[in-house]
C-alpha cells in the first residue's frame, strides 16, 4: 500500500496549499489584474482537487488587497455550510445568507455565502446590499440556476468553478456566460501524485434500449425505474456486488426512488447491511443514515441523486452505478464520491451497470475541456446511442456456464462478421444462422459423452441464442417482436434436431473416432 505523504494527512489543519493549487490561484489573480472588472472566468478542477480550498484562499487574498466585497453562490444548503466553514478556517469572516438570516448587520461583513434561490429572493426584495461586491464566486457553475442572477452583478468579476465545464442544459451553453476557461490539474495527474485514489472498473454489458430520453437530455426516471426495478436487474446488481465488493463499504447510485427502495429490500433479504436515502428524508434521518454509513465498515447505502455533490466520505471502497446517464457531469460526480484518498486506501472500485464507461470513456482519461466548453453540442451529439453501444457488445458466458463448456477453447461466434462475409459473397443471410447452429452444436458435442448430454447443454444456451438472434435481427433490419420471438424458437428447434441427426458425425470429427457405446 502506498504511504500517503504527510502533507496530505495534515492538509485540513495547516492549510498548506499544493503546488497545483498555488499555480491556479496565481493564474486567476493574473486575470483579476489584467482582465476587465466585469470579466467572467471559468475554472475547471476535478472533484477531490480542492476547489473550495482554492477559492477560499482567493477570497482571503482578494479581501486583503481589494476594497470590495465578495459573494459566493452555491446551489445546495449543505454546500453553503461547508463553504462557510472552509472560509472561516482560512480566517475569512463571512455571513451565510439563508432564509432566516438577519441582514441588519451586513455592513460588518465583507464576504457573504448564499444559496442561489435564497439570494434571488433577497435581491428581488432589495434586502441585501450588493453595490460594493467586486468578486462573485459560483460553486458548481455548470448548474444553470445561477445565470438568472448575473443581471445583478453586471460590474463584478465572476469566477465560476466546476469539475465539468459543460452546462446542465444544452440550450444554455457555458460559453454564453463565461468569457474564458482555465483548465486545472487532470485526474490522472492527481492520481499519479497521490491526491486521488486509483480506480478499478468492472463493466457489465447492459441492454438499455428500453430507456427513454427526457427533455433535459438524460434518461427519464420512469423508464429507468421500469428497467432497473425488474427482478433480473436486481439479481444482476446483487451478483455484481457479491463478486466485486462483498464486505466493502459501497455507495449505490440509482435514477429513481422506487429502484433504490427495491434495491434496499432485495439486498436486505440476503442479510446484507444496507440503508436507503433519497431527498424525501428529513435532516435528522439523513444525518443518522450518513453516520451509520460512516461508522459501519461494510455498509451499503443505496441512494438517489442526493449524494452527487456536497458529500465527502473518504472511506467508500466501491461505487455502483446502478443507472445509465447521458450527463458527463453526473458521471464524474458519481465516480468522484469514491476517489478520496486515505492512509489505508489508495484504490477504489466502480461497478458500472449502465454502460456509462463505454459511453464516456475512462473516468481518469484526459478530456479536451476547451473543446467541450467551446463546442458542447458537438460533444453531446457524438455520444454513442444505446443501440450503437449494444451493437458492439460481445456476449460472454457467465462463469458457471463457461465451466460446462470448459473443453471448448472459444465459445464466441461473431454473427455480425459472418453476416458481412455472406453479404459480400452474395450468399443468403440464412447461412448465418445455419453456421451459428453448427457452432453451437459443435461446442455441445465437444463437452458431452452422448447425445443426451449434448441436448442438455443446448438447453443451457438460452441467453447466448437470444443474443445471437437479436444481433442477427439488427443485421437484417427486421426487429418486430413477433419475428424475433419466432426466430428464437425456430433456432432452438433446429439446434436440437441438428444434434440428434449429427451427433455421431460431429463427435468423430472432434475425437477421431465414433462415440464409444457402453
Amino acid at each position: 500500500m502506498t504511504e500517503i505523504p504527510q502533507a496530505i494527512q495534515d492538509k485540513k489543519t495547516d492549510k498548506e496549499l499544493y503546488s497545483y493549487q498555488k499555480g491556479a490561484i496565481d493564474q486567476i489573480f493574473e486575470k483579476f489584474e489584467t482582465a476587465p472588472d466585469d470579466h467572467h472566468l471559468l475554472y475547471q478542477l476535478p472533484t477531490g482537487g480542492g476547489k473550495t480550498v482554492i477559492f477560499s484562499e482567493i477570497v482571503r487574498q482578494y479581501l486583503k488587497n481589494h476594497k470590495k466585497k465578495v459573494l459566493i453562490m452555491t446551489h445546495r444548503v449543505e454546500l453553503c455550510k461547508q463553504t462557510s466553514e472552509m472560509l472561516t478556517s482560512f480566517g475569512v469572516l463571512n455571513k451565510v445568507v439563508n432564509s432566516t438570516a438577519d441582514l441588519s448587520d451586513q455592513d460588518q461583513y465583507s464576504c457573504f455565502v448564499a444559496m442561489v434561490e435564497t439570494l434571488n429572493n433577497r435581491l428581488n426584495d432589495d434586502k441585501l446590499d450588493i453595490s460594493d461586491v467586486g468578486l462573485v464566486i459560483i460553486d458548481e457553475a455548470h448548474y444553470n440556476s445561477f445565470t438568472k442572477l448575473f443581471k445583478f452583478f453586471e460590474n463584478s468579476f465572476i469566477l465560476g468553478v466546476t469539475a465539468t465545464p459543460l452546462s446542465s442544459n444544452r440550450n444554455l451553453p457555458m460559453k454564453d456566460n463565461y468569457d474564458e476557461l482555465i483548465v486545472g490539474e487532470s485526474i490522472q495527474s492527481l492520481i499519479d501524485n497521490e491526491f486521488l485514489a486509483e480506480v478499478e472498473v468492472f463493466q457489465y454489458n447492459m441492454g438499455l434500449t428500453s430507456l427513454e430520453i427526457g427533455p433535459n437530455g438524460d434518461y427519464t426516471v420512469k423508464s429507468s425505474d421500469d428497467l432497473y426495478s425488474a427482478v433480473n436487474m436486481l439479481d444482476q446488481l446483487l451478483q455484481a456486488y457479491l463478486t466485486h465488493s462483498k464486505g466493502k463499504k459501497t455507495l449505490i447510485f440509482n435514477n429513481g426512488i422506487n429502484t433504490s427502495i427495491q434495491v434496499y429490500y432485495h439486498l436486505r433479504a440476503e442479510g446484507l447491511p444496507i440503508m436507503h436515502l433519497d431527498n424525501t428524508a428529513t435532516k435528522k434521518q439523513r444525518k443518522k443514515i450518513l453516520k451509520w454509513f460512516r461508522d459501519t465498515p461494510d455498509a451499503i447505502l443505496t441512494s438517489v441523486s442526493i449524494l452527487t455533490t456536497g458529500f465527502d466520505e473518504p472511506t467508500i471502497d466501491t461505487i455502483i452505478l446502478n443507472r445509465a446517464t447521458r450527463s458527463l457531469t453526473l458521471y464524474f460526480q458519481m465516480i468522484g464520491r469514491g476517489s478520496r484518498i486515505l492512509n489505508n486506501k489508495s484504490k477504489f472500485s466502480v461497478i458500472d451497470l449502465g454502460n456509462n464507461y463505454q459511453r464516456f470513456g475512462p473516468w481518469e482519461a484526459d478530456l479536451d475541456w476547451h473543446a467541450i466548453f467551446n463546442n458542447p453540442n458537438y460533444f453531446i451529439d457524438n455520444l454513442y446511442s444505446d443501440e450503437e453501444l449494444e451493437s458492439n457488445f460481445k456476449y460472454e458466458m457467465p462463469e458457471e456456464l463457461r465451466e460446462e463448456f470448459s473443453k471448448s477453447k472459444d465459445v464466441y461466434f461473431d454473427i455480425k462478421k459472418t453476416y458481412q462475409d455472406a453479404t459480400f459473397n452474395g450468399i443468403s443471410s440464412k447461412v448465418v444462422l445455419e453456421k451459428s447452429i453448427e457452432h453451437h452444436a459443435y461446442i455441445c458435442v465437444e463437452n458431452s459423452e452422448d447425445v443426451y448430454d449434448a441436448l442438455g447443454l443446448a438447453k443451457m444456451l438460452g441467453e447466448d441464442i437470444d443474443y445471437r438472434i437479436d444481433k442477427y435481427a439488427k443485421c437484417i433490419s427486421k426487429s418486430t417482436h413477433n419475428f424475433v420471438s419466432w426466430l428464437k424458437n425456430d433456432y432452438r428447434l433446429k439446434l436440437r434436431a441438428h444434434l440428434r441427426d449429427n451427433f455421431d458425425e460431429i463427435y468423430e470429427q472432434i475425437h477421431g473416432h465414433p462415440p464409444i457405446e457402453e
